[in-house]
């Protein structure tokens, strides 16, 4: 899939007006999960937006002319939802839910629970051939996970979205998605603001007039062929968050950040 460099990821936003103002700002791929809770809001929010009605201030309202089809609208299906019997009513109430025709991402969001790759994703294939789910893609894999999905599916997933921060990443899973085509999507980019008190992001922060923030997300971006989905609800961190992708650090400064030796994994299994 072709996905923006900066999404807007929404656990934890309860507010359709936050989601409204983002696609107001210009983002472009809105994530969430039925594990939210918070499908329907993200739902109001995007009818919102569609139909221009968010302040952003004395921004130009990028809503003008906004089409559905320029939205990428993702949720996951939690461990729970996948059986083989689960995932087409699971994903028509997240479809509901949100007020779309068809889901533009929908994920498996762990490779747990009722979980069959066997009879999982054949599945989430025959609701892309149904017309109701654009692209099927995978959360939380491992390379094991991926290659099974890939021989199951005949085709790599549209997406894999895993952690991805400067207190955490796996190269290996960069690798295999340069290798087999797919984007990583990176969710917890700032590390719930852990990032302020890393001294190697703080200091390329600190050399280019910026935020921690913004740093780590020009970090993740960097790394092709990664997009980055921090969520945010006000507007001024919406604003902050999406201009972070223009923001280029030196192979110095990624290599630096690289080197962070600690390591903190904010959802683990």
């Amino acid at each position: 899939m072709e996905l923006p460099p900066v999404g807007l990821g929404t656990m934890g936003i309860d507010d359709p007006e936050s989601v409204a103002t983002a696609l107001a700002l210009g983002y472009r791929h809105l994530d969430t999960a039925r594990i939210y809770d918070n499908e329907a809001v993200v739902g109001e929010g995007l009818a919102a937006g569609l139909a221009g009605d968010a302040g952003v201030g004395d921004a130009v309202d990028a809503t003008e002319n906004l089409d559905r089809a320029d939205v990428t609208v993702a949720t996951k299906l939690w461990i729970d939802d996948l059986a083989a019997d689960a995932v087409a009513p699971a994903a028509r109430e997240s479809a509901e839910r949100l007020g779309v025709d068809a889901i533009d991402l929908l994920y498996v969001h762990r490779p747990r629970g009722d979980y069959d790759p066997e009879a999982t994703l054949p599945a989430l294939d025959r609701m892309v051939d149904d017309g109701l789910v654009r692209n099927v893609g995978v959360s939380n894999f491992e390379i094991d996970d991926l290659d099974r999905a890939i021989d199951v599916l005949g085709r790599p997933p549209a997406a894999h979205q895993t952690e991805l921060h400067p207190l955490f990443y796996k190269p290996t899973l960069l690798d295999h998605a340069r290798k087999h085509g797919y984007p990583v999507v990176a969710y917890s980019p700032l590390a719930g603001g852990r990032v302020r008190e890393v001294d190697a992001v703080v200091e390329v922060a600190d050399a280019h007039g910026t935020t921690p923030e913004a740093v780590a997300i020009a970090w993740a971006t960097a790394k092709d062929p990664v997009v980055a989905i921090p969520k945010a609800s006000s507007e001024a961190h919406l604003r902050a968050n999406l201009a972070a992708a223009d923001l280029e650090l030196t192979e110095s400064e990624v290599a630096a950040i690289d080197g962070v030796e600690r390591e903190e994994e904010l959802f683990p299994e």
